[in-house]
């Protein structure tokens, strides 16, 4: 089945369709609005669905086979609806009356243009300038090259954090199953860890989103703030690992799924806001970099070498499977690991302070400009002046979720690198 969801992206690139910019965004942005959250619904139901059936089926020793039968014929239903959001859209879209055009009337400019015959600097050493920009980023907001977002302190100190954090629940998941059998569950139990980590792990990414949308908006608050409550509700999980408190791993399996996906669209956000859209498919990548440097750190050299050491002095012996039996197994490699990840949401509040100025400034003034000014002919270029002069008209009443972002003089950046 690994070729399925490879098969069904290529199966279904024609149905994608690039929105120009400068539509009435106005006149569609509501009709979209509800259709992005017919989907939010129905993932939910599908997430709810899936948690009731593995605690029925936890609970239910023998369940009938019928019973089998109905509940996957719901779940095909759950998956598949979807599909009725998007053919109502389509229709809708289809039966609207086309929108009235506005007529461009074609003006004539004279420009006269100044040539200066002295070489600039930048004709005369490119390199030395190439290398002088690295050092000498954008404000936050702009767009920042690859080699300056690689260089930024920012960067820096937002990697090191999602090493800490993405690589601390990673581990965690990643050694359920035999923590759950050194630790004495049954093989039902195991199968439900993980279970409700994907389930939880969905949430997680679901509630971040809004809820660090909901809190800047609203309250001002750094989104790596909100990375950094993640960061400390992740050690309570570690802990409860470490510890080996009675029928604590069924906990332990929700907060840590719940903070493994939370992190994600956090770290996404963060880079799109603080170093900008043009190159953000790279600095994506490198974002997602942290995540198996965090999981050879802490889970080979540290949870893996642990568990064997342990295991030897259980009797096992050496090129053989080792089964480790006990708290013991992991109880040292997940409070270091804890410690790990405490460290982590340190970093990370360290970035929510060197933040603190960015995220209290008008945070879309950019893109609300961008939308006030309209398409952008192609093979020119908005200037600045333009954009913010437009961009501080209106993104005072630009709402961003249910609260409005106030203004900041149609600024995005901040000095304090």
């Amino acid at each position: 089945m690994a070729w399925l969801p490879a098969a069904i992206s290529l199966l279904f690139i024609p149905t994608i369709r690039i929105m120009p910019r400068g539509t009435p965004a106005a006149a569609s942005s509501t009709r979209e609005r509800k259709a992005f959250f017919y989907f939010l619904y129905a993932s939910i139901v599908l997430a709810v669905y899936l948690l009731v059936m593995n605690v029925v089926e936890l609970e239910v020793l023998k369940f009938p086979r019928p019973a089998y039968y109905v509940t996957a014929t719901v779940l095909l239903l759950l998956i598949f609806f979807p599909i009725v959001i998007v053919v109502q859209q389509e229709l809708r879209t289809y039966l609207q009356p086309p929108l009235p055009t506005q007529s461009v009337v074609p003006t004539t400019t004279t420009t006269t243009t100044v040539v200066d015959e002295t070489p600039s600097a930048a004709t005369m050493t490119p390199a030395t300038t190439c290398f002088q920009d690295v050092f000498r980023p954008p404000a936050r907001g702009e767009d920042y090259t690859i080699l300056q977002a690689l260089f930024s302190v920012d960067m820096l100190v937002l990697f090191v954090a999602t090493i800490c954090g993405v690589g601390g629940t990673l581990t965690a998941i990643d050694n359920l199953g035999q923590i759950g059998q050194s630790l004495g569950y049954p093989q039902r139990s195991v199968t439900t860890f993980v279970s409700l980590v994907s389930i939880w792990n969905y949430a997680g990414r679901v509630v971040a989103g809004f809820a660090s949308e909901y809190v800047l908006a609203r309250y001002k608050v750094p989104r790596p703030l909100v990375l950094t409550v993640v960061l400390l509700l992740a050690c309570v999980g570690h802990l409860l690992i470490a510890v080996g408190v009675n029928n604590g791993l069924y906990a332990a399996s929700v907060i840590l799924g719940f903070c493994f996906g939370a992190q994600w669209p956090l770290l996404f956000a963060i880079i799109s806001e603080v170093f900008g859209l043009k190159y953000y498919s790279t600095l994506y990548n490198f974002g997602a970099v942290a995540s198996p440097v965090g999981s050879y750190i802490l889970n080979v050299r540290i949870a893996g070498r642990r568990y064997d050491e342990e295991a030897l002095r259980q009797g096992g012996r050496r090129g053989k499977d080792l089964t480790c039996i006990g708290v013991r197994c992991f109880r040292e490699s997940f409070y270091i690991i804890a410690g790990v990840t405490l460290l982590g949401a340190l970093v990370s509040l360290l970035l929510a302070w060197r933040t603190r100025n960015f995220y209290r400034g008008d945070l879309y003034g950019k893109f609300n400009a961008d939308l006030a000014m309209g398409p952008v002919p192609a093979g020119e270029e908005r200037s600045k002046e333009e954009a913010t002069t437009k961009g501080a008209a209106t993104s005072s009443t630009s709402p961003v979720g249910d609260a409005a972002v106030a203004t900041n003089g149609g600024k995005i950046g901040s000095a304090d690198h």
